[in-house]
């Protein structure tokens, strides 16, 4: 059975499932910001000089992907030590470290371990106390942190805000130009995705990525299929400024549209429901048929991501000469917040991370009246003095104790009750003190369906008008006259009605 069969058929970033698995893409988590991307290996044997098979190695420690196997999403994986075996520069052997081998081979006992490795050829890993880590489930939010950068990257509060205003939702259908790295692609997958296509004619959600630079597009088709993307992914090595966006000549009904490209403008007049006078060419007709890459029956949104002005400048410029509407420009800042515990307070005393100073003012007098205290008790101390008029080393050394003495012991009665960590303290937040994401300006606008005279004749036969009843505007002044004394006559006829049943009550009572 090959790779590509006994692969998920599902990708991990839209249903990891509630374990790791062989084969799969894991996010490995050595610290908050720093997260390695490794697809994990069963154990068959010795991999790469290691016993334990293929081993992950950091400055925690070595992590063999065997402990991270059948484990739930988010795990602690321990850290282990391992064999290197047959790894690194070993030095000559001679006869006498041969012979001392054989020995030790002869007198080393049977042990159910033994036993294992031998069957087996993979060597059991034993934890370690050097560190740890965890394994995540992989998402566009951790991929885009941990992805190969091969170009400058769409972050996470770009594409969450783009894929907000271009309404991607599941069942649209996306085009987007400039792959590059992926990041922006694997966000989008997720946001149209509603299941995987039975057949061709079977709509789903989709993604239409073109990618101008060859060697780009290679390393992007190998992750797209490594990640089990490659059927909600089209990815197409073209360029965009002269080839268009159709698909072996067939429009992608795009409902959405993003252009990460250095030059937007020219790749604009290639996302028009007609053919733009300025690609006509001489004695062309305009009129002649055209395929659109736009879906016709719905307004299409478009985000152009461009890091310059004079970029946005020129963008809508194109934008206004080719009907797109609701022109908008937006700069994404982000700042993360962090949420920490502030510990403040003198008895802080042997704790990491912590302000060891007073916390109020209460605080801080008792302890300057701490150090009052002291001070006269040494100035009223009686010195022991030797022959020379100097004072005795044992006095010094015994006063010395007895004063650190007694003030541990007051600091050990004076602390508050033992708290956990993270309930100890106030809750303070702190912003980044710079922006880690890079400067980029977010062009926005919608092209309108066009609607013709089916349509509106569609339209016109599903809601009729002009033959509505009872409706302000379609009727006279003198019938709405008639309608109004109508309506008076039924209310004066309800009072009489009313008056003549009290009248009755009124007799029956007398």
């Amino acid at each position: 059975m090959t790779e590509a069969m006994t692969r998920p058929t599902v990708s991990p970033f839209l249903e990891p499932g509630l374990r790791t698995k062989p084969r799969s893409l894991a996010i490995l988590q050595l610290s908050r910001d720093n997260l390695l991307p490794i697809y994990l290996q069963e154990a068959s044997g010795e991999h790469d000089g290691y016993a334990e098979g293929a081993v992950v190695n950091t400055r925690y420690g070595s992590f063999p992907h065997s402990t991270m196997l059948n484990v739930p999403w988010g795990s602690q994986i321990r850290a282990s030590k391992v064999d290197t075996g047959s790894r690194g520069r070993k030095r000559k052997r001679g006869p006498k470290d041969d012979a001392s081998r054989d020995d030790a081979e002869e007198n080393q006992p049977e042990t159910a371990d033994n036993n294992d490795t031998e069957a087996t050829g993979v060597k059991q890993a034993v934890a370690d106390d050097s560190g740890f880590i965890h394994v995540l489930p992989p998402t566009p939010e951790l991929w885009t942190q941990s992805l190969p950068h091969r170009t400058q990257v769409v972050y996470t509060p770009d594409y969450s805000y783009i894929l907000h205003r271009i309404r991607a939702r599941p069942g649209s259908t996306i085009i987007e130009a400039g792959a590059g790295s992926g990041s922006f692609t694997h966000a989008s997958v997720r946001a149209v995705y509603n299941g995987y296509p039975s057949s061709a004619e079977d709509r789903k959600g989709k993604v239409f990525s073109f990618e101008y630079h060859e060697e780009r597009y290679h390393k992007m088709k190998k992750e797209l299929t490594d990640h089990n993307l490659d059927g909600l992914v089209h990815l197409t090595h073209r360029d965009v400024y002269n080839g268009g966006f159709l698909i072996d000549g067939k429009s992608p009904e795009a409902d959405a549209i993003f252009l990460d490209l250095p030059k937007p403008w020219e790749a604009l007049p290639h996302l028009s429901r007609r053919k733009p006078q300025t690609q006509a060419k001489e004695g062309e007709d305009i009129a002649a048929e055209w395929v659109s890459p736009l879906n016709p029956k719905r307004a299409v949104h478009i985000c152009t991501f461009s890091p310059c002005i004079e970029q946005v400048t020129r963008t809508v410029s194109a934008m206004r000469r080719l009907g797109w509407v609701d022109i908008d420009m937006v700069e994404i800042a982000n700042r993360k917040l962090h949420t920490i515990r502030d510990r403040v307070g003198l008895h802080y005393q042997t704790d990491r991370g912590v302000n060891v100073s007073p916390h109020d003012v209460e605080e801080a007098l008792e302890r300057l009246a701490e150090i009052e205290e002291r001070v006269r008790e040494q100035a009223a101390r009686p010195r022991g003095a030797g022959e020379d008029g100097a004072e005795d080393a044992d006095t010094v050394m015994k006063n010395g104790d007895d004063a650190a003495k007694k003030d541990n012991d007051k600091t050990l009665a004076e602390q508050p009750p033992f708290q956990t960590p993270w309930v100890d303290g106030r809750l303070i937040t702190k912003g980044e003190p710079e922006i880690k994401t890079h400067t980029s300006y977010l062009v926005f606008a919608v092209l309108p369906r066009e609607w013709t005279e089916e349509d509106e004749a569609a339209a016109f036969a599903k809601y009729p008008c002009g033959k509505e009843k009872a409706v302000v505007g379609s009727i006279d002044k003198q019938t709405r006259k008639k309608e109004r004394r109508e309506q008076l006559q039924k209310i004066g006829d309800r009072k009489a009605r009313r008056k003549e049943r009290a009248e009755k009550i009124a007799e029956a009572v007398e």
